[in-house]
């Protein structure tokens, strides 16, 4: 369910950059972060081929979607991905963001997060020192004048060392991700496409700015090795394969259809066109408005014609469970876990549609379901929500407290998480799973909390 999940984080509480944070980061303002299946899915796609060519394990690779139409990509945490959805929107083609990915997964493959703190803690120490230096000039009877122009001094050569050090990582990225290009047989064309459009922005004041030029200097050596190794790659006139670039145009669609007002995809997209991506932006659209007899029809005709896309079965439990016609979004959602039984979060959904529908006879499917999504969503609120719901009802209240306890920790409530995980461990068998993941809950909290 696009945007099921919508989660604010503090910039500043990660590292959200390739070698330096944002901005933003810097400002202690939040992200917001919003869940799709099929969108990650998508963007898995493409990066799997380059994934494997840097010798990184796609699956311990995150794909984190940043809810923002500026440009911007950037690498946290050793092999997290965040990418904003303006990026996927405004790409233009699959080769353009498979740069874009081949670039940042430079920036992986060569560690140069784990870098960045060893080049801040020598540019803070050069300061530092000049300070250091500043001052005792200043003792020794130079006055403050000396230690004012030592300690400015100090601080233009740090930041000269960070940019140093960050040019040099971009053009590491760079060389790194158009060597993996080339290792999948894909052309860095495209990539370089991204780039001159962003050459053109650099020009505006860093207020106009895509945060991308931001975390992502540009310099004309970069341009210039991009353009060349364009001229003299075997690769550069490959075609992108077709159902990447189908892919591609189904994902902007989706993704312009629920970020954009309702009227603005209806005018982009023709009634008279009969292509899958117009058709699924104006599904989109009109479910949104809401208008339910325009909108069912389109997504089941979509899904006469794609019997086993899930997505499309997806979106049609999910128009449906939003305005109340619970009974009709079940088929749909059982569909859509059946075609896609790997896809957690509509598993989540699928049970929050049981148990909204105050059937006793679906609860235990629900907890079901939501104990296999917990393997590969352990991270997610909204489950544990559900959960607690399921087992409640299950008259499990020791499971319920345990399931509470998990949600406080991940949304940050220290203490509710520490109170229901001791009620849980009052109620639950010592030793049992219940019992040791609460136990783990309650530790965690009083650490978070010292």
């Amino acid at each position: 369910m696009f945007n099921r999940l919508v989660a604010t984080i503090v910039a500043g509480a990660v590292v959200i950059a390739a070698t330096a944070p944002p901005a933003r980061a810097q400002s202690g303002e939040q992200l917001s972060l919003i869940r799709d299946t099929e969108v990650e899915a998508i963007i898995r796609t493409f990066g799997t081929p380059l994934w494997k060519a840097a010798g990184l394990e796609p699956s311990s690779v995150r794909v984190i979607l940043v809810n923002d139409r500026a440009l911007n990509a950037f690498v946290a945490q050793g092999q997290t991905l965040f990418i904003n959805t303006g990026t996927l929107i405004r790409s233009e083609s699959a080769n353009q963001l498979m740069g874009v990915m081949a670039h940042e997964t430079g920036h992986m493959a060569g560690g140069h997060l784990s870098r960045a703190p060893e080049a801040y803690r020598n540019a803070i120490f050069t300061s530092l020192l000049a300070v250091a230096l500043g001052v005792a000039g200043a003792v020794a009877g130079g006055g403050g004048a000396i230690g004012a122009a030592a300690a400015t001094g100090g601080m233009s050569i740090a930041q000269r060392q960070i940019f140093a050090f960050t040019r040099s990582q971009e053009q590491a990225a760079d060389q790194a991700g158009v060597t993996f290009l080339d290792q999948i047989g894909q052309s860095s064309r495209g990539f370089l496409q991204f780039m001159e459009i962003l050459s053109h922005k650099e020009v505006l004041s860093s207020i106009q700015q895509d945060p991308y030029l931001r975390t992502h200097p540009l310099t004309s050596e970069r341009i210039e090795f991009l353009r060349n190794h364009v001229a003299h790659s075997p690769y550069s006139n490959a075609p992108t394969p077709p159902e990447f670039e189908r892919l591609h145009r189904r994902m902007r669609a989706k993704l312009a259809a629920f970020m954009d007002p309702p009227a603005h995809t209806l005018d982009a997209w023709s009634p008279r066109d009969p292509s899958l991506d117009a058709r699924y932006a104006r599904a989109i659209a009109l479910y949104r408005i809401p208008d339910l007899a325009a909108a069912v029809p389109l997504i089941d005709g979509l899904i006469r014609d794609y019997p086993k896309d899930p997505y499309f079965h997806e979106l049609r439990g999910q128009m449906l469970f939003e305005n109340g016609r619970l009974a009709e979004a079940l088929p749909s959602y059982r569909e859509a876990v059946a075609l896609k039984p790997d896809a957690a979060l509509i598993r989540i959904d699928l049970a929050h549609l049981e148990l909204e529908m105050n059937d006793a006879s679906l609860v235990a499917d629900a907890g079901n379901q939501l104990n296999l999504a917990e393997r590969s969503e352990p991270d997610q609120p909204d489950l544990w929500r559900q959960l607690a719901v399921a087992y409640g009802r299950g008259n499990q209240l020791g499971m319920a407290s345990m399931a509470l306890s998990q949600q406080a920790l991940l949304e940050g409530r220290r203490f509710d998480a520490r109170d229901q995980a001791r009620r849980a461990l009052r109620l639950l068998p010592v030793g049992s799973p219940g019992w040791l993941k609460a136990q783990d809950v309650e530790t965690q909290a009083l650490r978070e909390r010292e």
